[in-house]
């Protein structure tokens, strides 16, 4: 059992194999941040938009 969790985990000796993995995390955490700040910028125009279209259901109700 030890031998096949002992699979998972590997920590390499010469340091310079972390770079490739940095360089794709970074690149993951960037595009994933771009993503969500896309999604936030469409949901505040889509509500603009339900605002404005009944906009005028507020207006009659006061």
């Amino acid at each position: 059992m030890g031998f096949v969790l002992s699979l998972f985990l590997y920590f390499p000796e010469d340091k310079t194999e972390y770079i490739p993995a940095a360089f794709n995390m970074a690149i993951f955490l960037l595009m994933a941040v771009l993503v969500f700040r896309m999604i936030i910028r469409l949901s505040k125009k889509e509500e603009r938009e339900v605002n404005e279209k009944y906009k005028h259901m507020n207006d009659e109700e006061q």
